[in-house]
């Protein structure tokens, strides 16, 4: 939903209860709409800085996002007015905690303490700094809450909170999610073979395996099987691979700056998988919308990539095909060239980056409109410019071409993996009702 409607509703909702309470003089707790966003962007500006300085797949990141989106919106929706659990529409998910009848229990604290533990939960490896960070978030919001609501009501809401993290928490540890069993690369004619310079193994292979959150949400996304192999000069594979070394030989500046905006690498300073989560929090930092939007779209977009991500995997695995720094160097005889970024280490079609910002941009488009402009600023603190768009498809399609001229994807692979991402958003669009 176009967050302006949405506002506009809850702002209409607020008034009408403000009506009823004069009229029957009984308290009622404030909607949402008089709760800020702020709990969630602290968080989600934390848990950027925690995947910039945390590396991780990108994939890896996107799930870590997904789980802890449905946990922030567990952990508030049963003061959510107009909303439902979404937990009976997830796959595989046990029953949850619920609140208290009769008690009272203040949002905020309840998200606050929710996505402390998240963090902690998917973060056990980060810095001693990164963790003090953490306890430091959660006390100092803590401390705002304070000045409106009473020691005991904050505890209720955070031991809530706590209580939804570790369930949700310990749901996702039952998706699957494999990393450790031995994986051999098929052999033959136009399949994967590690890349250089690494020459590294094959990068989750079983991902595409894992359980779904929302059931079916891969249902036909695939694209189907990718341009014929052929070594022949007069083909079609041939043709988009030459397209790849000459555009390589000529890459603009501009060029040159969209592959390396959109590298995404997980190298101790990008947001890797958590890039369009960082133009997300743009966007509420800027419009500050209520409480009750910002966790939609946060949970949305979380569970739409991560989705997302099993579909590429999937469709990876399924597939194989080499990349084209093997295929420049061997059939077209460039034993010397380069991709002008690093290839990652698994097949090459169909494109993540393609896939995952389709997703990502057809589920902003339904809070914000399919014709929001904006300007993200990632990697400002990087040396990067400002890059602007007058759309999220924009910004999404310029992700898939970084890719080409970055020279580690073929244009039709990008192409046609929009199309694959933004199917699997519309599932979970389809299937996942947060409205009553």
């Amino acid at each position: 939903m176009n967050f302006s409607v949405m506002h506009s509703m809850r702002v209409l909702a607020c008034a009408l209860l403000v009506i009823s309470c004069q009229d029957h003089q009984t308290p009622q707790p404030p909607d949402t709409v008089a709760y800020s966003s702020d709990v969630v962007t602290s968080w989600l500006t934390m848990q950027l800085r925690l995947t910039q300085t945390t590396p991780a797949s990108p994939v890896v990141t996107t799930r870590r996002f997904a789980y802890t989106g449905i946990a922030l919106y567990e952990a508030i929706v049963p003061g959510l007015s107009g909303y439902q659990s979404i937990a009976p529409q997830l796959n595989g998910l046990p029953p949850l905690p619920t609140v208290v009848t009769g008690e009272r229990y203040y949002l905020p604290a309840c998200a606050n303490a929710a996505l402390a533990a998240m963090s902690r939960n998917f973060y056990p490896t980060t810095s001693a700094a990164n963790k003090a960070a953490i306890d430091s978030l959660e006390a100092a919001n803590t401390v705002l809450y304070q000045k409106d609501r009473s020691v005991d009501e904050l505890a209720r809401s955070a031991a809530f909170g706590k209580q939804i993290a570790a369930a949700i928490f310990e749901w996702s540890k039952t998706d699957g999610n494999d990393v450790n069993t031995p994986y051999t690369p098929p052999v033959g004619a136009g399949l994967w073979v590690p890349t250089p310079p690494a020459l590294a193994a094959a990068a989750l292979p079983h991902w595409g395996k894992m359980r779904p959150i929302v059931s079916g949400s891969d249902t036909g996304a695939d694209q189907g099987a990718p341009t014929v192999y052929s070594t022949d000069p007069a083909s079609a594979y041939y043709a988009q691979a030459k397209e790849v070394y000459d555009m390589s030989q000529n890459l603009t500046a501009e060029q040159k700056a969209i592959a390396l905006f959109w590298a995404d690498n997980p190298d101790g300073k990008s947001y890797g998988g958590g890039h369009w989560h960082s133009i997300l929090n743009q966007i509420l930092l800027s419009r500050k919308p209520a409480l009750d939007v910002a966790t939609v779209a946060f949970t949305q977009l979380g569970i739409a990539m991560s989705e997302a991500s099993i579909s590429i995997f999937k469709s990876k695995y399924l597939y194989n095909c080499l990349r084209p720094i093997t295929y420049i160097r061997t059939v077209m005889n460039k034993p010397d060239w380069n991709a002008f970024i690093p290839t990652p280490n698994h097949p090459e079609y169909p494109s993540g980056h393609s896939i995952l910002s389709s997703s990502a941009a057809y589920t902003l488009g339904l809070f914000f409109g399919t014709t929001y402009k904006f300007t993200d600023n990632s990697y400002n603190a990087l040396g990067f410019s400002p890059r602007s768009y007058t759309s999220f498809e924009e910004a999404a399609i310029e992700a898939g071409n970084s890719r080409v001229y970055g020279g580690i994807h073929y244009r039709k692979t990008c192409d046609v993996s929009k199309n694959q991402g933004k199917v699997v958003a519309q599932n979970v669009a389809q299937k996942l009702k947060f409205n009553r």
